[in-house]
């Protein structure tokens, strides 16, 4: 019924039809924002239109976990294991994986389309080595089996995830670096304007990395969380390989029939062992917690360099300070000494008769001199005590070399 509707679909592009579940299947590029798509193991594409209910009942999983899913909602970089699929949301990339397709949301965001392309590109190189090996695993080829489909695509979504944040952490080193070194050079409110930008993006980035860090962490500090993670192992175990019939939540799949796939088959060869046995997912997962954690610490480096430029800047402006309060204290001493000096003009100016100015014609110059040299030393007096209680001085001059040798 659903190879039928494909067909029709790809005679009738402008159609849509509406299947079971609550499901309406769309043309490839008439995607909605709010569609998904649909990937098999055989690299077969859908873009669907698809109501929670029906999602839950395909891939069996509750409200909540798809809850957290939704665009509108705000929840924190997770990945979950459960029964039948896992859930994962990192950012743009919101995805229901199961051991044989991969549903994602909002194939036409921009963000997301690479993710779909690189998707379509490994699922086809693993495709066209089985075609080569015309479906035949054995002991002699073993060497050659892939990893379960579920981390072929797990892998796929934490690369893109790291990928972006190591190119937007590139992109933010580029911008912020060059941006810090020209306000050292010259403070001005255009550079601070541009410094405080590039601070809150960087603090911004910053928290989602390390959202996705702890994530990576968690599930690396839990054996029984990425136990759950191994959905072929868990359905080999449930069912047989030549199998009767595969469980009944496979019936709602495009791709799959009573039977496990091509890629379940030979996830059972390399998984029906120790069932506790992690160490495959648990060396996936620390290649790209060490990359996030890289990007994490090329942020903490950024920041550290902005702090310390902060602290350098501060003290430039404190130098400054201490100018004007140097520039001020003079100009007040200078004040109060040339008000001295208005002082004695003042007294030897009054209109009142007095007879000790007859015949001393020469005390003139004695009393400018002597009011001058007067005022003179009470400036210097008062600078000396300014420097004795460090009110002006070097301290700040002391403080900004030790800014400089700590950026260097």
């Amino acid at each position: 019924m659903l190879e039928m509707a494909r067909d029709v679909l790809a005679v009738q592009p402008e159609t849509e039809n509406p299947l079971a579940d609550g499901m309406l299947v769309k043309k490839k590029g008439t995607a909605s924002a709010r569609s998904w798509i649909l990937i098999d193991t055989n690299v077969n594409e859908t873009i669907m239109d698809i109501d929670k209910y029906a999602i839950m009942h395909r891939v069996q999983i509750h409200a909540r976990d798809l809850r957290i899913l939704d665009p509108l909602l705000s929840y924190p970089s997770t990945i979950l294991g459960r029964e039948r699929a896992i859930v994962l949301n990192l950012e743009h990339i919101k995805a229901i994986i199961t051991a044989e397709e991969v549903l994602l949301r909002d194939p036409s965001d921009d963000n997301v389309i690479p993710v779909v392309e690189e998707l379509r590109r490994r699922l086809a190189v693993v495709n066209t080595s089985h075609a080569e090996l015309g479906g035949q695993h054995d002991v002699e080829t073993g060497e050659e089996d892939e990893s379960p489909f579920e981390f072929r695509a797990l892998e796929v979504f934490l690369e893109a995830i790291c990928s972006f944040h190591a190119a937007r952490t590139t992109e933010l080193e580029t911008d912020a670096y060059p941006a810090l070194d020209e306000l050292t050079s010259k403070i001005s409110s255009r550079n601070l304007d541009r410094v405080r930008k590039l601070k809150s993006a960087m603090t911004r980035l910053t928290a989602r990395v390390q959202k996705v860090r702890d994530e990576l962490e968690r599930l690396l500090d839990d054996d029984d969380d990425m136990a759950d993670l191994y959905l072929s192992r868990k359905l080999s175990s449930a069912s047989p390989v030549s199998g009767s019939g595969a469980a009944s939540w496979f019936v709602g799949s495009p791709t799959i029939g009573s039977k496990i796939s091509r890629a379940s088959r030979a996830s059972v060869m390399t998984v029906h062992g120790d069932e506790n046995d992690v160490e495959e997912l648990e060396m996936l997962l620390e290649a790209y917690f060490m990359q996030i954690d890289g990007t994490l610490n090329k942020l903490t480096s950024l920041r550290e360099y902005i702090d310390d430029t902060e602290d350098y800047i501060n003290i430039q402006l404190d130098n400054h300070r201490n100018q004007l309060i140097q520039l001020e204290l003079f100009l007040s001493s200078g004040t109060v000494c040339m008000s001295i000096y208005a002082l004695v003009t003042g007294i030897f100016g009054m209109n009142i008769p007095y007879t000790w100015n007859d015949d001393h014609g020469y005390m003139f110059k004695w009393v400018v001199i002597l009011s001058g040299a007067l005022s003179a030393v009470i400036f210097l007096l008062i600078v000396f005590y300014a420097r004795f209680k460090g009110l002006v001085g070097s301290r700040s001059e002391q403080y900004k070399h030790e800014i400089e040798h700590s950026l260097l």
